[in-house]
């Protein structure tokens, strides 16, 4: 009889396919058998009667800030809210932390941060700014998942927008590597000037804000990063589409060849501009909270396939950050990356019959396929890492600020009855969190992409 690591018994397994009953057998960190009623036994064993197993969330889009803005958050406690919201891997970008990871030695000081304080495996994303074209090629020989780019201001002074030609050559170098180009897709010129003009007659509120950045600065931008995108032959990844018409484009520019894909985030999906308006600052993101027009056209492109992933665009701030009379004077971005699954589960799975098997394709199995990591993530199968997490479907609760690992532990969904509870997140054979809380010592490693 084999004797395993780890022997998860009874659990409901979601495959790539299909849902079904199934034991998980673990060895060396890796899963060796996956089928009913395994024979043998294991050092470990759980029983996960009543409990769905899914593969480990794969979070694409998460500011850690780490290092040199630490008291933001910082990789010890991101991981751990991470974790708890029953997510393995994630991908931190390159901006927010001081200095921004633009070239090897930068990657490098990241990468010492992280490393024996992260509690689940990451990958970097590297910065493309004006002016380090010539370091991608180090950034990629460092094992940079894919390049960032903003197309409008990114509200950090050391990571600056980039120029349309930035942006040519900068996909065309990456094209080279065998790297993908992430892109902020918003127009500068218009919501600049949009900003600008309600500043000056003193209109600063919510609404303002929300008017600032309209669809159109959105579509701009996603068009004019398709255009460069099929012209260099780059692969082109637009982060937190918050339209369904700006998806509608990027599934017309895949299905005419471009090698693209788009990510939304669940505060597009489960919070609306009047959500924004009532919540007030620590809804404030950008692209803003859209209409439930938009809402509505983001549900319909992931329960028909053309809206590929989730992430969670996690962007933390100190509450000082959050508050002021000027609405464009205070921080965007929102905390949130321990919600995702929970968010997903009730707004899609519970209220409108997302398929499970769908629900896994989102957060992880897409996502590993993407960006070169199929290998080893993403998928419920012999040979790849024991990455999973058992969540109770049934469990509903209201979720507190005392249940937030983030350094500051605000949220727009706290208040928020959610479902699904993450009852255990499994690194690599390896629990890391248990019941509610996260358990150490932090294990994770840098995970890099196989090239194109």
């Amino acid at each position: 009889m084999s004797v395993y690591d780890l022997l998860v018994r009874n659990a409901t397994v979601v495959g790539p396919d299909a849902v079904a009953p199934a034991d998980l057998a673990v060895a060396d960190g890796r899963i060796v058998a996956l089928g009913p009623e395994l024979d043998g036994g294991g050092a470990v064993e759980l029983d996960a009667a009543g409990l769905h197993l899914l593969p480990g969330v794969i979070d694409a889009h998460v500011h850690c800030n780490d290092p040199g803005r630490a008291e933001w958050e910082g990789f010890a406690t991101a991981t751990k809210a991470l974790a708890a919201g029953g997510v393995t891997c994630f991908f931190d970008m390159p901006l927010n932390a001081h200095p921004p990871t633009t070239d090897a030695a930068s990657f490098d000081h990241k990468v010492a941060a992280a490393q024996g304080a992260a509690l689940v495996d990451w990958a970097l994303w590297g910065g493309l700014v004006p002016g380090n074209l010539e370091q991608l090629p180090e950034l990629a020989a460092r094992g940079a998942i894919g390049f960032k780019a903003f197309m409008s201001n990114s509200g950090i002074d050391d990571f600056a927008a980039v120029d349309d030609l930035t942006l040519y050559e900068g996909m065309r170098s990456a094209a080279a590597l065998g790297l993908p180009v992430a892109v902020h897709a918003e127009s500068d010129q218009i919501t600049a000037a949009l900003a600008r003009r309600a500043q000056a007659a003193g209109r600063t509120g919510v609404r303002d804000y929300l008017s600032s950045r309209p669809v159109v600065a959105e579509l701009e931008a996603i068009g004019r990063a398709l255009l460069l995108a099929e012209e260099t032959g780059c692969a082109l990844h637009i982060v937190h589409v918050s339209t369904g018409r700006g998806v509608g484009m990027v599934a017309a520019a895949r299905a005419r060849g471009v090698d693209v894909s788009c990510e939304t985030c669940p505060h597009y999906l489960v919070l609306t501009e009047d959500d924004g308006e009532r919540i007030g600052a620590l809804a404030k993101c950008a692209p803003p909270l859209r209409s439930q027009a938009e809402q509505d056209a983001l549900w319909q492109h992931l329960l028909a396939g053309t809206l590929p992933m989730v992430a969670s665009d996690h962007s933390p701030a100190p509450a000082d950050m959050k508050t002021g009379l000027d609405f464009f004077q205070i921080w965007g971005g929102i905390s949130g990356c321990q919600s995702t699954l929970a968010l997903l589960i009730g707004a899609g799975v519970i209220e409108r019959n997302l398929p499970l098997t769908t629900l896994a394709q989102i957060t992880a199995g897409y996502v590993a396929e993407r960006f070169g990591i199929a290998s080893r993530k993403g998928r419920l199968v012999v040979g790849a890492d024991a990455d999973f997490v058992l969540v109770n479907l049934q469990h509903e609760q209201v979720l507190q600020a005392e249940d937030l690992f983030y350094r500051h532990r605000h949220s727009p969904y706290v208040g928020r009855s959610m479902r699904g509870q993450v009852v255990r997140t499994v690194l690599r054979g390896q629990t890391v969190f248990l019941d509610g809380q996260p358990l150490g010592p932090p294990a994770g490693q840098l995970i890099t992409p196989t090239p194109r």
